[in-house]
């Protein structure tokens, strides 16, 4: 069913395309009735227009927050025209119908962006008429054609052209759009008094997620995939990456860059992380990156093939040169050199992401894991030691200088390993990683399994508590001298024996770091 509009109300903060649209409604024959600083531009372009308080009768009050709610303003949008008691009312009442509402809102997101914003400013800029009328309008799709995005006003024009008024399929699409609009707009709203009053689990929750882009698929090729942001997303990562090069980013390319880009932020000096399939095959500090990188992809040069790169230095022309030597997926990194650009971009296929922001600020988004029909929520993972870094030592033998700063190095990638997990290394760079087995000690002889060079003076880390004295013992073997973990098992005791009884040291840190 195609309905000839007669009548458009027109009430925009954002007057992108204001000018253009209302030519075309004007062209039409179609009426326009505007509000605020919405009419007052089109007066000053010479269109005739119908201000709103003129429309109902009534003045604009309270400093603006009211004008839009009017009877005769949702009288004219919610009848439903075809019942002959509606028609009655409002012919009783001197209403006419509006058949186009064009409303964006007051920018609520872009005001609580700024660091400065007080209480006031952002409750002030909550807009009430505008989701009003758009539920009004989106409601009543039937008969009425609602505008929330820009981006829609030329096909509404193409289609009044061609067709004498908006397609029914049209008008229910851009009721769908204006319900989600609303529901983004209100669950920003909600998650900025829940941050103003420091709750992270509120009774109920709205998830504000905006599309960034459709993906080839997902994490296999029969599944459908698109990629959401968050609005509030402001720290560096892969959401506010610009890419550079390459062909777009796949599902699994997101997942692994935001692994990668989540453990480098760990550390201030030169570092380098290369992962796949989310967990890191080879991290690595150094005094510079060069360096770091190739001591990280010396770790397991294996499964770096077809890997991500984290780093959170620039890349110059002689880390590209050795990034190029191998097969890569995607390089993340505040900024590549021209040089650096020149050498990467001869590889059609890797995709380049620049990472702009302080790598410091911590992400302090919820954590979300979604179940069947449910959600799990929690805060993110953020500490890595105990506030007050105190480790407590349990062996006999204390760690060297130089072990301690591997223990702290190992324990801050454990972090960011599937479970369970151990971490081998020495020297501030990985010697072996072994990742999401069923069982610790597993986990302890696939790291030694992997690693390349020789294990011997290396430090452990373990994500979790020891259950059994096997891992220990696994680790003795290879020539492992110093072990942190979090403690807190019933067989600590024997575990703690186990490391005495092979000279190793042992720290305990009172700190998991679970990642499943």
């Amino acid at each position: 069913m195609v309905i000839k509009p007669k009548r458009a109300l027109l009430s925009l903060s954002d007057k992108d395309g204001l000018i253009e649209f209302a030519e075309g409604l004007d062209r039409c024959g179609i009426e326009i009735v505007s509000t605020g600083g919405t009419a007052k531009l089109l007066k000053e372009k010479g269109f005739n227009i119908i201000e709103i308080s003129d429309f109902t009768g009534f003045p604009e009050i309270l400093d603006g927050r009211v004008k839009t709610l009017n009877p005769k303003v949702h009288a004219g949008i919610l009848n439903i025209r075809e019942n002959e008691e509606h028609r009655q009312t409002m012919e009783k009442h001197g209403f006419v119908d509006i058949d186009i509402v064009a409303v964006n809102l007051y920018p609520f997101e872009k005001t609580i962006s700024s660091a400065s914003v007080t209480t006031n400013q952002a409750i002030e800029n909550i807009d009430i008429g505008g989701p009003t009328m758009i539920r009004s309008a989106a409601k009543n799709f039937k008969y009425v054609t609602v505008v929330v995005d820009k981006q829609d006003y030329a096909v509404i024009l193409d289609e009044i052209n061609t067709d004498g008024g908006v397609k029914f399929e049209t008008r229910t699409n851009l009721a769908r759009k204006a319900f989600t609009h609303t529901a983004m707009y209100d669950s920003i709203i909600s998650g900025y008094f829940n941050d103003l009053m420091g709750i992270n689990f509120p009774e109920e929750i709205a998830l504000p997620m905006r599309k960034k882009q459709d993906l080839r698929y997902g994490e296999n090729p029969h599944q459908k995939a698109s990629f959401y942001s968050s609005p509030a997303a402001s720290e560096p990562g892969v959401t506010n990456a610009h890419q550079l090069h390459g062909k777009e980013l796949s599902f699994n390319n997101i997942i692994d860059t935001n692994a990668a880009l989540e453990l480098v932020q760990e550390f201030d000096t030169p570092a380098c992380v290369i992962v796949k399939h989310t967990n890191p095959c080879g991290v690595a500090l150094a005094d510079d990156i060069v360096e770091a990188y190739k001591n990280a992809l010396e770790c397991d040069p294996l499964s770096a093939f077809g890997g991500i790169v984290g780093l959170n230095r620039e890349v110059d022309k002689e880390l590209a040169e050795n990034l190029s030597e191998i097969f890569l997926e995607v390089i993340a990194a505040p900024s590549f050199s021209e040089d650096a650009l020149d050498i990467l971009t001869k590889k059609k296929n890797i995709r380049l992401l620049e990472i702009k922001g302080d790598f410091s600020v911590k992400n302090k988004e919820l954590d979300i894991k979604k179940v069947v029909g449910g959600y799990l929520l929690q805060e993110k993972d953020l500490q890595t030691l105990p506030d007050d870094r105190d480790l407590k030592i349990v062996t006999e033998k204390k760690p060297t200088e130089d072990e301690y700063s591997d223990l702290i190095f190992a324990w801050t990638v454990a972090k960011h390993v599937k479970s369970n997990a151990i971490v081998y290394a020495k020297n501030n760079r990985t010697v072996g990683v072994g990742a999401g087995q069923m069982s610790r000690v597993d986990s302890s002889k696939i790291a030694a399994e992997k690693a390349r060079n020789p294990l011997e003076g290396s430090v452990m880390a373990s994500d979790a508590f020891f259950p059994f004295r096997d891992s220990i013992d696994e680790a003795a073997e290879k020539g492992i001298k110093a072990v942190i973990q979090p403690g807190g098992s019933i067989r600590d005791e024997e575990v703690i024996k186990a490391a005495d009884e092979h000279g190793m040291a042992m720290v305990f840190t009172g700190m998991r770091h679970f990642k499943h």
